[in-house]
Protein backbone atom coordinates (compact mmCIF):
# COMPACT_ATOMS: atom_id res chain seq x y z
CA UNK A 1 0.00 0.00 0.00
CA UNK A 2 1.33 3.37 -1.12
CA UNK A 3 0.48 7.15 -0.04
CA UNK A 4 -1.04 7.42 -3.76
CA UNK A 5 -3.02 4.40 -3.21
CA UNK A 6 -5.12 5.41 0.10
CA UNK A 7 -8.69 6.10 -0.46
CA UNK A 8 -11.62 6.55 1.79
CA UNK A 9 -14.22 3.52 2.29
CA UNK A 10 -17.08 3.86 -0.08
CA UNK A 11 -19.84 5.17 1.42
CA UNK A 12 -17.77 6.72 4.19
CA UNK A 13 -18.00 10.32 2.24
CA UNK A 14 -20.69 12.00 1.46
CA UNK A 15 -21.36 15.35 -0.95
CA UNK A 16 -22.47 18.18 0.60
CA UNK A 17 -26.34 19.59 -1.02
CA UNK A 18 -26.09 21.94 -3.30
CA UNK A 19 -28.66 24.03 -2.81
CA UNK A 20 -30.77 26.62 -5.17
CA UNK A 21 -28.65 25.68 -8.41
CA UNK A 22 -31.84 25.60 -10.69
CA UNK A 23 -34.69 23.51 -10.93
CA UNK A 24 -33.77 20.29 -12.21
CA UNK A 25 -31.36 19.78 -9.27
CA UNK A 26 -34.10 19.18 -7.11
CA UNK A 27 -33.46 21.78 -4.44
CA UNK A 28 -33.50 24.82 -7.30
CA UNK A 29 -35.79 27.83 -6.46
CA UNK A 30 -36.64 27.83 -2.91
CA UNK A 31 -33.76 25.94 -2.12
CA UNK A 32 -35.32 23.46 0.41
CA UNK A 33 -37.03 26.43 2.61
CA UNK A 34 -40.55 26.51 1.29
CA UNK A 35 -42.32 29.30 0.28
CA UNK A 36 -42.93 32.70 2.50
CA UNK A 37 -42.55 32.93 5.74
CA UNK A 38 -39.65 34.47 8.16
CA UNK A 39 -37.37 31.23 7.46
CA UNK A 40 -37.60 31.10 3.63
CA UNK A 41 -36.34 35.16 3.78
CA UNK A 42 -32.05 35.56 3.58
CA UNK A 43 -31.28 36.64 7.19
CA UNK A 44 -34.33 34.95 8.71
CA UNK A 45 -34.44 32.36 11.43
CA UNK A 46 -34.89 32.86 15.26
CA UNK A 47 -31.99 33.82 17.36
CA UNK A 48 -29.91 31.23 19.78
CA UNK A 49 -32.17 30.39 22.93
CA UNK A 50 -35.34 31.59 21.25
CA UNK A 51 -38.56 28.70 21.62
CA UNK A 52 -41.10 30.50 19.89
CA UNK A 53 -42.63 33.10 22.40
CA UNK A 54 -42.43 30.38 25.27
CA UNK A 55 -40.65 32.02 28.30
CA UNK A 56 -37.17 30.63 27.21
CA UNK A 57 -35.14 28.16 29.95
CA UNK A 58 -32.66 30.60 30.86
CA UNK A 59 -35.36 32.71 32.29
CA UNK A 60 -37.44 29.72 33.74
CA UNK A 61 -34.46 28.60 35.79
CA UNK A 62 -33.90 30.14 39.33
CA UNK A 63 -30.65 32.18 40.04
CA UNK A 64 -28.33 31.55 42.41
CA UNK A 65 -24.91 32.68 43.89
CA UNK A 66 -22.53 35.45 42.52
CA UNK A 67 -19.15 35.25 40.43
CA UNK A 68 -16.93 37.37 42.54
CA UNK A 69 -14.83 39.00 39.67
CA UNK A 70 -12.22 39.93 42.45
CA UNK A 71 -11.00 36.30 43.16
CA UNK A 72 -7.87 35.61 43.09
CA UNK A 73 -6.32 32.55 41.11
CA UNK A 74 -3.34 30.89 43.04
CA UNK A 75 -1.73 28.57 41.81
CA UNK A 76 0.15 25.94 44.27
CA UNK A 77 3.22 23.82 44.56
CA UNK A 78 4.60 21.45 46.94
CA UNK A 79 7.83 21.17 48.58
CA UNK A 80 8.10 17.92 46.63
CA UNK A 81 7.60 18.95 43.11
CA UNK A 82 10.91 21.82 43.80
CA UNK A 83 13.26 18.17 43.82
CA UNK A 84 13.64 18.25 40.42
CA UNK A 85 15.84 21.08 40.34
CA UNK A 86 20.47 20.97 40.94
CA UNK A 87 21.41 22.26 44.16
CA UNK A 88 22.02 26.19 44.44
CA UNK A 89 19.00 27.16 41.71
CA UNK A 90 16.87 29.78 41.80
CA UNK A 91 13.50 28.90 41.58
CA UNK A 92 10.67 31.49 41.05
CA UNK A 93 7.82 31.80 38.60
CA UNK A 94 9.64 32.14 35.19
CA UNK A 95 11.88 28.59 36.29
CA UNK A 96 8.14 26.79 37.10
CA UNK A 97 6.47 28.07 34.52
CA UNK A 98 9.26 26.10 32.30
CA UNK A 99 9.39 23.11 34.39
CA UNK A 100 5.33 22.97 33.63
CA UNK A 101 4.67 22.62 37.66
CA UNK A 102 2.39 26.06 36.95
CA UNK A 103 0.54 26.82 33.74
CA UNK A 104 -2.56 29.23 32.93
CA UNK A 105 -3.93 32.49 33.97
CA UNK A 106 -2.64 33.31 37.91
CA UNK A 107 -2.32 35.88 40.52
CA UNK A 108 0.33 34.54 41.70
CA UNK A 109 2.16 30.81 43.40
CA UNK A 110 2.17 29.22 46.62
CA UNK A 111 4.72 27.05 48.21
CA UNK A 112 3.25 24.56 50.39
CA UNK A 113 5.00 21.94 52.88
CA UNK A 114 3.83 18.87 51.58
CA UNK A 115 6.61 16.29 51.07
CA UNK A 116 10.55 16.64 51.63
CA UNK A 117 13.42 18.53 50.16
CA UNK A 118 16.90 17.95 50.58
CA UNK A 119 18.95 20.20 48.27
CA UNK A 120 19.85 23.68 49.02
CA UNK A 121 17.34 26.21 46.41
CA UNK A 122 17.05 30.06 46.91
CA UNK A 123 13.50 30.29 46.56
CA UNK A 124 11.86 33.57 45.00
CA UNK A 125 7.72 33.63 45.31
CA UNK A 126 5.24 35.68 46.19
CA UNK A 127 3.38 33.40 49.18
CA UNK A 128 5.25 30.39 51.24
CA UNK A 129 3.56 29.01 54.07
CA UNK A 130 5.53 28.86 57.84
CA UNK A 131 6.22 24.69 57.43
CA UNK A 132 7.71 25.22 53.89
CA UNK A 133 9.46 28.25 54.68
CA UNK A 134 11.24 25.80 57.83
CA UNK A 135 11.81 23.04 55.90
CA UNK A 136 13.58 24.93 52.97
CA UNK A 137 15.74 26.63 55.56
CA UNK A 138 16.43 23.03 57.32
CA UNK A 139 17.55 22.28 53.84
CA UNK A 140 20.22 24.58 53.76
CA UNK A 141 18.53 26.87 51.32
CA UNK A 142 17.44 30.46 51.13
CA UNK A 143 14.08 32.72 50.65
CA UNK A 144 14.42 36.26 49.09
Amino acid sequence: MKLNELAPSQGSRKQRKRLGRGVGSGTGKTAGRGTKGYNSRSGGGVRPGFEGGQMPIHRRLPKRGFTNIFKKRISVINISDLSRFENGSIVDEALLVKAGLVKGRRDGIKLLSQGEINKQLTIRLDKLSKAAVEKILAAGGKIE
